[in-house]
Order: C-alpha cells, then structure tokens, then sequence
C-alpha cells in the first residue's frame, strides 16, 4: 500500500465486504443450481459498484474478488509450469470386449479384495488442474504433454464455474482436475456474434474452448462463457486418502460441497452389467446434453486401491475410457462450391443438405483436394456418408451406393479459378490445385493483407479482416505497401455499406490507433517482413534462415534459384518460389515503397557475444531460469544455432528436467556431450 494513500473509509470496507458476499451468492446460485434470484439489470449494478469501489480503493481488492470474474489482465506470454503431479492418459477403447477384459483383470489383481466402480462422462474439452491452498485459487495450468502445461491462472479466473474461494470443510492443499468445456448454446451464440463482426466462426466447441484459454486478454476469456466441470480430486498426503476422501465417488460429492460444479452425471457400479448398461444409455443420449462428451471413464472407485493396482508404461490401471463411435449419417449432395485461400490453394467443399449429427446441423463438410474427390468417386445427386470424427468436425467418408442414381455423371473438379476465372495450375507432387493470380484475385488479396498484418508478421493488430475489406473497398490499400501512404483524413468515417451484415466503421480513435501501430511496426526485425510479405512456401522458420543467410533483401532478391537452394531447408520448389516472386516487377516495387517507408530491410546484429560461435545447441526439457522460446534466443544472441533435431552436427544437447528420452539415446548414441542449464549459463556468463 502507498504510505501516502489515504485509506479506505469504514464504510466504502463494509459495502465492499457486502458486495463481494451478495454477488457470490448470486454466482453460485447461477451457475451452481441454475436459480436466478435477481434480474441481470440488479446483478450488473451491483458489478459495476463494486469494480467502481475497488478502483477508488484499490487496497480493498482481493484476488478472491468476483470482478476477477470480469477479467482484463493481459498476458503477453504463457509461464510453462511443471505439474506437481503429472497428468496422465487414460488407456482408451471402443471396444466392449476391452472393458470386459479391464473388468476382469481389474478383479483378478485386487485378489477378493471388494470394490466398486465410478462410471462419469468423458467431457470433449480441455483439461486442467486447479491448485487451492487454504481455500483460494493461486495457480492454473493446462495439460501440455502430460508433465509441464501453461500457467493461465488470469484466464481461468474468468470462469464462473470455477471457485475463487472455497466454502465448507477442505483440505489446505489440493489440486482440483477437470475439462473446461464449452456448452452449446453459448458456442452458437458466440459463432452467430463472429459472423454479424464478419468474423470466421469457430470450427467446434473443444478448439473454441483450447484458443479462449490461451487469449492474451482475459476480458476476451470471460465473454466466451465456458464452464468447468470437475472429474478428479488430487491430494498431494497418503493420509488425506479417508473418510469422504477415500472413494473417488466421495471426493467429488464433497467438492461439490466446497463449491464445485460437479455434474451429476456419475453412478457407483458393482460389476459388468452396471457399467454396460451406463454406455449404453449415454451412447444415446448424449445428444440432449448441454455441452459435449465423446465417451464415459470408469474408474475403481477406492482411491485407496489405486496404488496396488499401480501404473503401465503411459496409464494407471485403475481406469479406462470408453470411446463412443462416430455417427454415421447419409444426406445428399446439394453441390461442390470451391474456396480461395491465400495463398490461391483452392479446396472443394461439399454443400449437403442439412442433416443433425453429433448435437449440431451439418451443412458443409471439406472434400479436400482433386485426389480426395476423385478417390470417392462422386457423382452428382450422389447421397454422401458423413462422420463425426472425434464428435468435432464433419467428415466425408464414403458414398452411399444403394442412392446412386444411374447414369449420373461424374463429378468434375473445377478447372478455373471460382472468383478470378483465372485457369488453375497443380504442382508436380502436389495434392491441390491453385489459382496463380495472386495479385489480381480477392481472396488471395485480402489474405495477403491479413497475412501481412498477423501477430506473427508484422503485428498491426488495429487491422482486423473487417477493417482490411473496408480500406480495400474504399480503393485506398490494394496491397501491403498502400498501407503505408494511409492518412489520418482518409481513414475517419470510413464506413462499411449498409447492406453488409457487420457494419464496420473507422472514428478518431480507431484512425489514431492504426497509424501508430503502423509506425511501431516499422521496428519489427528483417526475417519477420520477409515472413510478412506472403511468399509461398516460406514459413516463420524459412523467412529466419534465408535472412540470416542473405543479410538483407537485396542480396536476397539478386539470388539465383541455385544459391537460394543452398540455404538449409530451403528445398528446390521454395527457392523458384523465391526466385519467380522477385522476378516479379510489381513485387520488387512493393519491397522498395516498404523500404522508403522506414520497414527493416536487412538483418541488425543483436548478438551480445560470440562466445558460442559455431555450435549448434540442442534443447530439451523444462529450465528453471528460462522458457523454450528464451532459452533459444539466447543461445541465438550469443552467437549460437538453435536446432530441434539432433544429429553428427550437434555441439551439445542442453537438457532440461523431463527431458525426452529419444534425444538422450540419441545423444549417447551419437556422442554428442550433454550439458545442464547451470553448465549453459556459465558457459555465457551469467
């Protein structure tokens, strides 16, 4: 607290303390019990009051405060974190003979022993685990590999079936285990706002729910209204394992009590039959759940016996999944409309006539390239055969013969460009067809743009898809170096037509913020414009290696296909990628009006030393003073080489704790000297 502060008056301390107990009273009651014992209108005006207090007396929030729930934190990068105790898999089936066969060798090695099982949904979202300790939420983290995740504790804050603070009896420290799903309704709600914004909608529930953890900005997190249902109760003492802590049964029933949202969906089983006729009933009705599952775990439900029956190389013993199979539909084809990427890949996608499968309405499902079509055989009126895979995405599988009409002719894949009307061309050893008029076809314009203004390119982040079609529809940028000569006149009142779905416009603000990110993207290094410029073939890691190679783009556009070729991984199809869109006078134009812009042209040397001149460093593992990301930079700006793979070539393997045992055999093999991180560090002078 600022010894100068003035501190808060009594009562603005009591209506705080009556806020924060009446809003988490009406949360609970919520999302815990599904009762609303007040009008939205109320309940966000006591919200509002209560971040208004916390902000005039910022002494008085706490981090169990229901504005948490609100979010707003940013967070630029995820902390990798170790689990304290690793998050396994579980061994998974859908075979019913399998779970005979765990049923029975379950009995076998418990030995008379008497037991009895848990039989729970298997929930399609993510996992984490929740760290408590004397009641309050301190740490957060995905599931990454199994040994290490990422610390999103801002995030899952926002999550209001995930208690800040705990009610009742628990233990002082636990970890709480479960998935963060994302219900139906709040998904399509969130997919039918993206698209009025002009937004792609999200693919599925389980991605949205992935990508909305991992938001730098955890207001964006709180809008996405996901949901925590808790599966599993860690305790980190043997002794703790008694009482209601000695089932697994019994620990979630008392999480529930301490505040959790366990769902109800969980049965005690005796034997086969019992855990038979559990699958079968959620094999049907999992559709009128509200959120989605893609099979059911049965777990020994004695916490106790867990131990004895002890682990295989990858999963415990005392547990298995059963997976649901994919449903299967047949529907007819309405017809094959084709899609313009960026970089001009055109993907066939099948348009069907809407069939529910797998708690949605299909209408559309990708038919991936020419070779996919043609391998099917599809013909058109043909009635197509769709799957689910994994619950998620819609598949096309298979032709439904027994609806062929005769004589129908085959369906022919499109030989022109379906905007453009530009021919196609294919690749030698390439699966699809492109349309070769990047500089004149729309949806390769306006992906260029996005491309150009991406988090990874040039990260001009007041440049959304939205703004870019209407600077674009406006005729003031037809190409990223147009960027550059916008002007703050040109930009205010810009208005999308009326006739659009999402209305976009362009006020003071809004001008002020894209010109300022436009000139601080000025600074962003040489390998990331050339990443940005949208060459084809040339990824983050090949846009580093050919400007580390060629110093600057005029080298680089001086190239011949020969000397582009020598750069390593750049492979023979890349370099005449490089060589043609140099040789392109517009493109060559394009560079030099970002050059006179003030854009990064060339390579500038932030090595700090040259002590690991000439050696090339692997890294594996998890590092106690350094992420991945940093480590690797370091190792960069001390002269060194970063590489993923080990080979003859390698200097040292710098491993880290959990390190992969394929690259220490390896190592061994080669001989190739391993050294730790506090070996590292000396090494470079820290």
């Amino acid at each position: 607290m600022d010894l100068f502060s003035t501190p808060a008056p009594e009562n603005a301390v009591q209506r705080v303390a009556e806020l924060t107990q009446l809003i988490d009273h009406y949360n609970y009651e919520y999302y815990m019990n599904d009762k609303s014992l007040v009008s939205d209108f109320e309940f966000d005006a006591l919200l509002r009051e209560l971040i208004e207090l916390e902000s005039q007396y910022p002494e008085l929030a706490l981090p169990t405060s229901p504005t948490k729930r609100v979010g707003g934190e940013i967070n630029k990068t995820f902390r990798q974190v170790e689990h304290r105790f690793p998050m396994l898999s579980l061994g998974n089936t859908y075979s019913m003979e399998e779970i005979e066969e765990f049923e029975m060798r379950t009995r076998k090695l418990l030995d008379g022993v008497p037991f009895t099982y848990t039989c729970e949904l298997k929930y399609d979202g993510v996992a984490i685990g929740l760290t408590y300790k004397h009641g309050e939420l301190v740490q957060a983290v995905t599931r990454g590999n199994g040994a290490v995740g990422d610390d999103i504790t801002d995030n899952a804050r926002t999550i209001p079936t995930i208690p800040l603070k705990l009610k009742g009896n628990y233990p002082d420290d636990f970890e709480a285990r479960g998935e963060v799903v994302y219900p139906f309704d709040a998904f399509e709600a969130m997919n039918k706002l993206r698209e009025a914004e002009g937004d792609e909608p999200f693919a599925n529930p389980r991605n949205a729910a992935s990508g909305s953890l991992k938001l730098q900005n955890s207001a964006e997190c709180a809008k996405r209204k996901l949901m925590f249902c808790m599966y599993f109760m860690m305790l980190p003492e043997d002794e703790n394992a008694q009482g209601d802590y000695a089932t697994h049964y019994g620990r979630l029933q008392a999480a529930k009590e301490m505040g959790f949202k366990v769902q109800p969906y969980i049965k005690e089983c005796k034997g086969i039959n019992e855990i038979k006729s559990f699958i079968d009933f959620w094999d049907k009705e999992r559709w009128n759940l509200p959120f989605g599952i893609d099979g059911v775990v049965i777990k020994v439900n004695q916490t106790t016996l867990w131990n004895s029956l002890g682990m295989t190389a990858k999963s415990p013993r005392w547990a298995i999944a059963y997976k649901f199979k994919a449903e299967r539909v047949s529907t007819p084809l309405l017809e094959v409309s084709y899609q313009v990427g960026r970089t001009g890949v055109v993907t066939p996608v099948a348009n069907m006539e809407p069939v529910w499968l797998g708690g949605t309405t299909v209408r559309r499902a990708t038919l991936c390239n020419a070779d996919y079509m043609a391998k099917l055989d599809i013909h058109e009126g043909d009635y197509l055969l769709v799957e689910k895979g994994g619950e998620i995405i819609p598949k096309i599988v298979g032709i439904d013969m027994d609806q062929r009409k005769p004589d129908a002719p085959v369906l022919q894949y499109t030989q022109v460009c379906p905007v453009c009307g530009t021919p196609l061309v294919r690749a030698d050893g390439e699966a699809g067809y492109y349309c070769p008029n990047q500089d004149g076809c729309l949806p390769q314009l306006l992906g260029h743009l996005e491309h150009f203004v991406g988090r990874k390119a040039m990260n001009i982040d007041s440049l959304g898809s939205e703004r870019l079609k209407l600077l674009y529809d406006a005729g003031l940028v037809k190409n990223v170096a147009d960027l550059y000569d916008l002007e703050r006149n040109q930009l205010i009142g810009l208005e999308s037509n009326p006739t659009e779905t999402a209305k976009t416009s362009i006020q003071e603000k809004g001008a002020d913020n894209i010109l300022k990110a436009l000139e601080v993207s000025k600074e962003v290094p040489f390998e990331r414009v050339l990443f940005a410029l949208g060459i084809r073939y040339v990824g983050e890691v090949g846009a580093k290696k050919l400007a580390r190679y060629f110093g600057n783009i005029d080298a680089l556009m001086e190239a011949n296909v020969m000397e582009l070729a020598m750069v390593d991984d750049i492979g023979d199809v890349t370099a005449m990628a490089i060589y043609d869109y140099f040789a392109n006078a517009e493109h060559k134009a394009i560079v030099e009006r970002l050059r006179n812009a003030g854009l990064q042209m060339q390579v500038v040397d932030n090595r700090i030393s040259n002590v690991l001149d000439g050696m090339t460093i692997v890294v594996s593992g998890v590092f106690e003073h350094f992420s991945r990301e940093e480590i690797k930079n370091t190792i960069e700006q001390h002269g060194g080489k970063a590489s993923g793979s080990i080979s003859g070539k390698t200097t040292y393997l710098l491993a880290g704790a959990k390190m992969g045992p394929e690259k220490l055999k390896k190592a061994e093999k080669l001989g190739v000297k391993i050294i730790s991180e506090q070996d590292f560090m000396a090494m470079i002078g820290k």
